[in-house]
């Protein structure tokens, strides 16, 4: 990709003046949204960063760090959240956090009110329900800029935990219980997030030597709602294809699965074992207590605010990955299978 993109090419691609281009990405004044759209359109085809404008605010700092959540629904967000407000505030920063719900527009919109706000850089909770969003909006930000939470968000510094890891964790745990039936319910596998945990999953069941069901994979919403579905379409299988144990992509689906179970009359883990992934604060009050890999949700909040913020502060290089590692959090919800196994 070329560095040297310039104002004059994007208003050359949008078909619009030197000017125009400027103020959209300054947010100085109202431009037509069909135009803006064009304009970022542009800027996005291009790669264009706006470094004029990040260079601008080097030396009229404003203390402010804006902060766009793709999505706010799952209680591991406002874990993150939390995180970084509170390294904000000890670094004597303010934070403007922005809920776009998921909604590419508002994305924009909000994007253009913070760089209208002077905000020193940018911190992005993507929901990776918008493949390739966070990417684009760290190439246009003009401020240094981090993602939460993402695996595949170049030129941001990503900052997660490690995925693969923690499926493999899951695999190793359930397998020393004695389960070989396992099923795996998963976000849809273009969600990147879950894409690797499944890897992880799957890839230490076969070095265990445990040939993995394709038919035992449900794919579902990241919701409660979808570990519901997800568990009733398992227990809708034949008695003897039915898993012993079910590793979920994040808590709230072990939650619905664990409904699920119970409405459909069977016990938790005396029948059945489910296991999540993210210990949520709620997993711990789940009937029964949820047995999960705890993400560092605080941690991941508080390195993400602390590395921009150092950045900004001392000019120190914004890593390209940091990963933190996930921990097995044991509970009641998985049990133990003893006697020869299939």
């Amino acid at each position: 990709m070329r560095n040297n993109i310039t104002i004059k090419d994007v208003a050359r691609v949008a078909g619009v003046s030197n000017s125009t281009v400027s103020h959209v990405v300054n947010s100085t004044r109202v431009v037509s949204p069909e135009t803006a759209k064009r304009v970022r359109a542009a800027i996005a085809q291009l790669g264009f960063a706006p470094n004029g404008v990040a260079q601008a605010l080097k030396g009229h700092r404003t203390r402010t760090i804006g902060m766009i959540v793709t999505s706010s629904t799952n209680p591991f967000f406002a874990a993150l959240i939390h995180g970084v407000e509170t390294a904000c505030f000890t670094r004597g920063y303010s934070l403007i956090l922005c809920n776009s719900e998921d909604d590419r527009e508002k994305v924009q919109v909000y994007l253009d009110t913070l760089r209208a706000k002077r905000i020193d850089a940018l911190i992005i909770l993507s929901s990776n329900q918008q493949p390739g969003l966070t990417a684009e909006l760290a190439r246009t930000s003009g401020v240094p800029t981090v993602a939460l939470d993402d695996e595949d968000a170049a030129p941001a510094s990503t900052i997660a935990d490690d995925s693969l890891a923690g499926g493999a964790l899951a695999a190793t745990y359930l397998t020393a219980r004695g389960f070989r039936r396992i099923a795996c319910v998963t976000a849809p596998l273009d969600h990147p997030r879950s894409a690797i945990r499944f890897k992880g999953f799957t890839e230490e069941l076969s070095r265990r030597g445990i040939p993995f069901d394709p038919a035992l994979a449900i794919a579902s919403e990241p919701t409660v709602a979808g570990g519901d579905v997800a568990m009733r379409a398992l227990l809708s299988l034949p008695q003897e294809q039915r898993p012993q144990a079910v590793f979920c992509f994040n808590d709230v689906m072990a939650m619905g699965a664990l409904s699920a179970a119970y409405q459909c009359g069977l016990e938790v883990p005396g029948q059945i074992s489910v296991m999540g992934y993210d210990d949520i604060e709620i997993a711990a009050f789940t009937a029964p207590p949820l047995t999960t890999i705890r993400q560092p949700m605080q941690d991941l909040g508080q390195r993400a605010a602390s590395v921009i913020i150092d950045h900004l502060e001392t000019d120190a290089d914004l890593p390209d990955r940091i990963r933190l590692a996930p921990k097995l959090i044991e509970r009641s919800s998985v049990g133990q299978i003893s006697g020869p196994q299939e």
